[in-house]
This record gives C-alpha cells, sequence and structure tokens, in this order.
C-alpha cells in the first residue's frame, strides 16, 4: 500500500520498519526489481544514495514503476542535491550531516529529511531549525550504542537512525535503545546479489530485517 505524501515525515519514515536499507545502484535496470523484491520482503522506505551518475535515474524509475515503495535520496550534501531528488521523485531525503541549506532546501522542496550527526553539537544545531529525528552517522565509529544511551537524558525528545556499521549481528542492540526508531544498513542490497540479480536473496534479506525488533 502506497504511503500518502500529505502525512509522511521523517518520524514516519523511521517508523515504518525496523531497517532502512542504504543502497548504491550503478545500473537503472536494477532499480525496479530491487525496489519490488524489498518491498515483497517489507521494506518500503528505501534511501537510494546520490553516490552514483546513475542514482538519480535509479530514484525516477522506482518513483515510476514501484508505487508501494517509498524512495528517498541519501548522501543530499546541497540544495542542489535537494532539488534535484525532488525532482526524480523522492519523498524523503537522509543526509551525511546537516547544514542550514540543506535543511531550507529540503524543506522548500517538499522533502522530510534526517539529518546527520555525530556531536551534542550538530544535534542542538539541528534540533533549532527544526528537525527531531535524525541520523546518527557514523554510528559505530562515533561511539556506537553507548553515545545514544548517554545522549538519552540531554536530548530525550531527538529520535535517532543510527547509520554505519550496523549489521544483522549488532542491529537488535541499537534497536533495543528506547531512543532509536530504526537503523540504517546496506546489507540488505549487496553489491553481488544485484550484480547476479538474485531478488529472492534480497527479498529474504528484507523480510529478516522487517522482522527485527524494537525495545
Amino acid at each position: 500500500m502506497a504511503v500518502d505524501n500529505t502525512i509522511l515525515s521523517a518520524r514516519a519514515v523511521m517508523r515504518d520498519a525496523p531497517v532502512i536499507p542504504v543502497i548504491v545502484l550503478h545500473d537503472v535496470a536494477h532499480a525496479v526489481p530491487m525496489a519490488r523484491a524489498l518491498v515483497a520482503g517489507g521494506i518500503r522506505m528505501l534511501e537510494v544514495t546520490l553516490r552514483t551518475p546513475q542514482a538519480l535515474a535509479c530514484i525516477e524509475a522506482i518513483a515510476r514503476a514501484v508505487p508501494e515503495a517509498v524512495v528517498g535520496a541519501g548522501t543530499v550534501r546541497s540544495a542542489e542535491d535537494a532539488a534535484a531528488a525532488a525532482n526524480a521523485g523522492a519523498r524523503f531525503a537522509v543526509s551525511p550531516g546537516y547544514t542550514q541549506a540543506v535543511g531550507e532546501a529540503c524543506r522548500a522542496n517538499g522533502l522530510p529529511l534526517l539529518p546527520g550527526v555525530a556531536t551534542a553539537s550538530e544535534i542542538m544545531a539541528a534540533q533549532a531549525d527544526g528537525f527531531d529525528a535524525l541520523k546518527f552517522f557514523p554510528a559505530l565509529q562515533s561511539g556506537g550504542s553507548a553515545m545514544l544511551k548517554a545522549w538519552a537524558g540531554p536530548f530525550g525528545d531527538v529520535l535517532f537512525c543510527p547509520t554505519g556499521g550496523i549489521q544483522p549481528g549488532n542491529a537488535a542492540e541499537f534497536l533495543a535503545l528506547a531512543n532509536v526508531a530504526c537503523v540504517g544498513g546496506s546489507w540488505l542490497v549487496p553489491a553481488d546479489a544485484l550484480a547476479q540479480g538474485d531478488w529472492a536473496r534480497i527479498t529474504t534479506l528484507a523480510r529478516q530485517a522487517s522482522q527485527l525488533k524494537n525495545g
């Protein structure tokens, strides 16, 4: 079932499933079958990173052909990225860090934004601009679950999506935290599965991820 744009928010994106897949696509032909495979496994919030020349075309293909998916743009680093993502049909944005320019551009283009933060000062800067659903990145390198526990006191009103180093073996550790809504992970869409067109494997990985439990 498609999600109504009018009710989509950053928190709605984060609470839809335990994992948001972080997707790197090099071939537009992979975009639609991959998206369908993820949706079949119960994962519909799809972050296609703007790390390849084909990324925007992949977002456009998914937005057009897979209405059950909610495709977003990751690695949004500028106002230009935000505008291009929205024009391609992205319905949310994820950034590795936060700047006011990116925040303003996402609002102007109607994109709920999950801004990346790694320090208390960055959380405060994002909150000052009205963002309280944040991506903790890179999660493992920035203190992992211990850092999120420490932030629960001063930032009890903030919800996080830790991303960076999250795997099936440690996802539950993060999802058990009260201030974590979901995690971001690249393991749902392995490069070899894409290369081989192994959509059944991607569906299986998505189904397993969709069954992870929040604390």
